[in-house]
């Protein structure tokens, strides 16, 4: 997966030299240099970030690993929502994915908010660290605005869907 070199060189010359302020109730701060990172509202930036995290994900070996779960007979381990991803596989095939992640995120400079991972697992499991950190076990989660329970119940969605019938 590779960018053509004018291409690279035309993501180069928009992002340097940026510099940015910040406004607040007391007014705007001095303007400083953007050292890294992408520009919040450029419109390039969820491209940008969708380029980082498809190579972050291949070189995490995630397409060729055996972890995760059968949908329609194919192995899902992973599901990306602009910025957020969650991984699926057994409990311990989840941590080495996880891992794998957290290791290519770090080659491109990126690193994983641990304080907003969530772990839900069908079965038993401990709490799990990473980096000292320890990350927070749920029995259900938002993902891309349906909630996701660890039976795989989705009659609250049904029910959400029919109280908002006529309301619209």
């Amino acid at each position: 997966m590779g960018i053509p070199h004018h291409l690279n060189c035309l993501l180069r010359n928009l992002y340097a030299g940026q510099e940015a302020a910040v406004r607040t109730g007391h007014g705007t701060t001095d303007w400083f240099q953007i050292g890294k990172g992408i520009c919040q509202g450029c419109k390039l930036s969820p491209c940008l970030f969708n380029l980082y995290a498809e190579y972050i994900m291949r070189n995490a070996g995630l397409f060729e690993a055996q972890a995760g779960i059968k949908i329609a007979g194919r192995n899902i381990n992973n599901l990306r929502y602009a910025d957020d991803t969650t991984l699926m596989a057994e409990s311990e095939e989840l941590k080495s994915l996880l891992m794998k992640v957290k290791e290519e995120s770090e080659k491109v400079g990126l690193k994983l908010n641990i304080q907003k991972m969530k772990i839900m697992a069908s079965g038993p499991i401990t709490s799990w660290q990473v980096d000292g950190e320890t990350g927070e076990t749920v029995s259900d989660f938002i993902f891309g605005g349906s909630k996701i329970t660890v039976d795989g119940d989705c009659s609250h969605e049904i029910k959400d869907s029919c109280s908002l019938e006529g309301k619209l």
